[in-house]
């Protein structure tokens, strides 16, 4: 092998440190302009250069620690007292009472104490802080801003297998809390290890929920009690009803029988407007509408099959989905049906046939959501197949209002509770839809893609501001609308009611037409059979069969005679041409 550079090196300086020192620069090659290489080059015009006026940025990603909060709770008892005093008995806490009230320390403390609130009071009344400047102002100029909706939390499913979150309900008071019932409503599709809770969350914490409920079946419906907010009732997926106290935890206080429960899921429960606050009822695709009392739920205190024939058949009963109950009236309710029909009720009557009053029918599926406009309650929403409708009680026959076909299917519905005119939609697209029938009628005021799944419940809140929707993989999307949504617009009420009376009206004209056209074509159809039937009924058997065989004759004798007159015409003819043969001659001489 050649050998190209040989490097030598003495012993002593092999392993010895570096020894840096600062010196002087040195040039080692300097090469000299030649102008003559200009010649060379080509010189470009014009030229094109890029100038980055924006400064460059950098980007960093920094993953926080992540914390969880808990909710823990004190119940508070009366305390203070001394050890020999029971606080539970009246005559020994007054005796103590009288003998702190002579003691001079407590008249000088109270003395002392009255002052200050004295002053306190005072001021109180002098100034209201709390006075409303603007109480009369019912409506708000809101500025022209776009329709629009932002999400302000999410709150998934903590389960690893995904639930349907089936029904929603807001905390009645605040509405810092919202219930949110899961089940799995897909035909023998649920797993074994699926879970059957249900979660209240907390608003302001979608990491872990605020308490867990643990019914013995999964739930479809679950409601606030209006009246308590720390009661809920739920139906379940088995047809029981539960209902829970939220300051005892999450096992129900008390389940309903099987044997005097639904037979199926029950799809609607509703508190109904009682002094006691403990009253309920249910609805299920069995047929049957179920009265209950929270404190008593061995069976129900009333029932009604749905079945429109009057006669109570269960077999025959329409199943029902979704329930609409309206407090201002309290002996009426509606039921939303599997087969597209709205059955109207009233709870007083006297009978199960008169309980039922009337129906509505326009919808090609099953009614998802029924909601009274809580303006004008006798228009009515009704949210199915690929629309939604609005009805008025006055017409029977068919809506006076209904949206588009969607090409999605429509899953659930309600209206807004501050502007009368504004109503929300879901679909199985997973889009929400506003509208607003006094702006535009064809299409809805603002579409929200809200997520990729199927959305399968809708419950606004009772501010109008936030809407919860929930999804078929169990997330609960909670959006907030524009100010626009939800402020009452100038002379709104008006408008919508000049709307509603005039669509009512077209649709009655429209009934009364269709009603004289049928009955014109009724009266022409048994004019005609009764023309048939007088001249049957008039003549007898016997003299109908005379009748009969005289025109059957006659028939026969006339081709007779024809058949004669044809032969006579063929006789004539030969008869002629055998004479004309004659008078030729088989050959003539000339």
């Amino acid at each position: 092998m050649e050998i190209v550079y040989v490097y030598v090196k003495k012993r002593s300086e092999f392993g010895r440190q570096c020894n840096f020192s600062d010196r002087q620069a040195e040039t080692n090659v300097d090469i000299q302009p030649d102008p003559s290489l200009a010649k060379n080059f080509i010189e470009r015009d014009p030229i094109d250069a890029a100038i980055q006026c924006a400064s460059d940025m950098s980007e960093h990603e920094v993953n926080t620690e992540r914390f969880e909060m808990e909710n823990e709770g004190v119940n508070h008892l009366e305390g203070g007292w001394p050890k020999d005093v029971n606080p539970l008995e009246m005559e020994q806490t007054i005796r103590f009472r009288k003998k702190v009230e002579k003691d001079e320390n407590y008249v000088n403390t109270i003395i002392q104490l009255g002052s200050l609130m004295e002053h306190c009071i005072k001021q109180n009344n002098a100034i209201n802080i709390y006075e409303e400047y603007f109480d009369d102002e019912e409506t708000a100029d809101v500025a022209d801003e776009p329709p629009s909706a932002k999400t302000i939390n999410v709150f998934r499913d903590p389960n690893l297998i995904k639930r349907t979150a089936t029904h929603l309900s807001w905390h009645p008071d605040g509405s810092k809390k919202l219930a949110v019932a899961y089940s799995s409503l897909e035909f023998q599709r649920s797993s074994r290890d699926m879970s059957y809770e249900s979660y209240i969350w907390d608003l302001e914490n979608p990491n872990k929920p605020d308490l867990v409920l643990r019914p013995s079946s999964p739930l479809v419906s679950l409601e606030y009690n209006p009246k308590d907010s720390h009661i809920l009732v739920g139906g379940c997926y088995n047809g029981q009803i539960a209902y829970w106290d939220t300051r005892k935890g999450g096992q129900p206080v008390e389940l309903s029988t099987i044997e005097f429960s639904h037979r199926d899921p029950v799809y609607g429960m509703i508190w109904l407007q009682s002094k006691t606050g403990t009253e309920c009822f249910s609805a299920s695709t069995d047929g049957q509408v179920l009265w209950w009392d929270i404190r008593k739920l061995t069976e129900p205190t009333e029932t009604l099959v749905m079945d429109i024939s009057r006669k109570g058949v269960l077999e025959n009963a329409l199943g029902a989905i979704a329930l609409e109950f309206e407090p201002t009236m309290p002996t009426k309710f509606m039921v939303g049906t599997e087969q597209g029909v709205v059955i109207t009720c009233n709870r007083k009557a006297k009978t199960p046939a008169e309980k039922i009053v009337g129906t509505y029918s326009g919808h090609h599926g099953p009614i998802y959501a029924l909601a009274r406009n809580p303006f004008f309650p006798k228009n009515f929403l009704t949210v199915g197949d690929w629309t939604a409708r609005i009805w008025s009680e006055d017409c029977k026959e068919s809506s006076i209002m209904w949206t588009k076909y969607h090409m999605a299917y429509l899953t659930d519905g309600c209206w807004s509770t501050i502007r009368p005119a504004v109503f929300f939609t879901t679909k199985m697209d997973g889009t929400l839809d506003v509208w607003d029938f006094l702006f535009k009628q064809n299409n809805p005021s603002l579409s929200v893609k809200v997520c990729d799944e199927p959305l399968f419940s809708l419950r606004l809140q009772d501010n109008g501001r936030f809407i919860g929707c929930g999804s078929k993989l169990g997330t609960v999307t909670l959006l907030e609308v524009s100010s626009g949504l939800c402020t009452l617009q100038r002379n709104e009420k008006n408008l919508a009611t000049a709307m509603f009376e005039r669509e009512t009206k077209r649709e009655k004209i429209l009934e009364a037409r269709h009603r004289e056209m049928r009955l014109k074509e009724r009266t022409k159809a048994e004019g005609k059979e009764e023309d048939v039937k007088v001249e049957t009924e008039e003549k007898k058997p016997e003299e109908l069969l005379a009748r009969v065989q005289k025109e059957f004759f006659e028939i026969i004798e006339a081709e007779i005679r024809r058949k004669e007159r044809a032969d006579k015409l063929s006789k004539g003819q030969e008869k002629e041409v055998t004479d004309e043969n004659e008078d030729e001659g088989p050959y003539k001489e000339e």
